[in-house]
């Protein structure tokens, strides 16, 4: 058993140890900070983005980088998953991209200041955050091409866009929102034309759709067209 003395002595240093153990794990992580927060790559649009988020209380329903609410997707890695056109159209008018789905406020934000936005987002989902937050468990996703061929198209051969932004309402494979008709077999029930109608301007084909008309360029458009038409019962 320990004597006062002793017992005073092993708090003490033990006390000494934990503490300057807890400050060299301080500095060192402040050593790492710039680097795994690319911070030379931080330009005034991110500034200002950053000074935009907080001023609107985006904490108020988002997480980002573990802080905040739950009560709207956690946006840490949203620039990766979903774009920068999604997440600019969703800024610039939350209720025409779910129409009747969405309970996010329309901030009215001018297009700079979306671009400031989708800047800062972009800027912290490109940090190292050692793995945080993890990739969601989804697997690969084989959907069938065509009737008679027995090639697949998995989710990494898929059309970055259709990836970031269609899978967020319609579902392929079984994977993906349900805001939408799911996508299964859309290029034997639709032909090439309407698809690239469609993906045009749904209003003109349909004027109470529910789908909104998207930032697509016609590059993206003729990729997204190529790729729907094959997917075949």
């Amino acid at each position: 058993m320990l004597s006062k003395t002793a017992a005073k002595r092993f708090f003490v240093v033990g006390t000494a140890l934990c503490f300057g153990a807890f400050f060299l794990l301080t500095l060192d992580t402040l050593a790492r900070i710039p680097a795994q927060t690319n911070q030379e790559t931080m330009t005034d649009a991110v500034v200002r983005g950053k000074h935009l988020w907080d001023t609107s209380n985006c904490m108020g329903c988002h997480t980002l980088l573990g802080e905040g609410a739950y009560y709207a997707p956690e946006l840490t890695k949203a620039y990766s998953r979903r774009g920068p056109d999604f997440i600019a159209a969703m800024l610039r008018d939350p209720e025409a991209m779910y129409p009747g789905q969405r309970r996010m406020q329309n901030y009215d934000f001018d297009e700079g200041q979306i671009e400031d936005l989708v800047a800062f987002l972009e800027w912290v989902g490109r940090m190292d955050l050692n793995g945080f937050p993890a990739e969601p468990d989804l697997g690969e996703v084989s959907v069938p091409v065509t009737s008679t061929d027995s090639s697949v198209a998995r989710r990494s051969d898929r059309p970055q866009v259709f990836n970031q932004m269609c899978i967020a309402c319609h579902a392929l494979g079984g994977q993906g929102g349900a805001v939408g008709p799911a996508l299964d077999g859309v290029g034997g029930r639709l032909d090439a034309d309407y698809i690239k109608r469609w993906l045009t301007d749904p209003f003109a084909i349909k004027p109470n759709s529910l789908m909104p008309k998207l930032p697509l360029s016609d590059a993206t458009i003729v990729e997204l067209v190529a790729f729907l038409s094959q997917l075949k019962d």
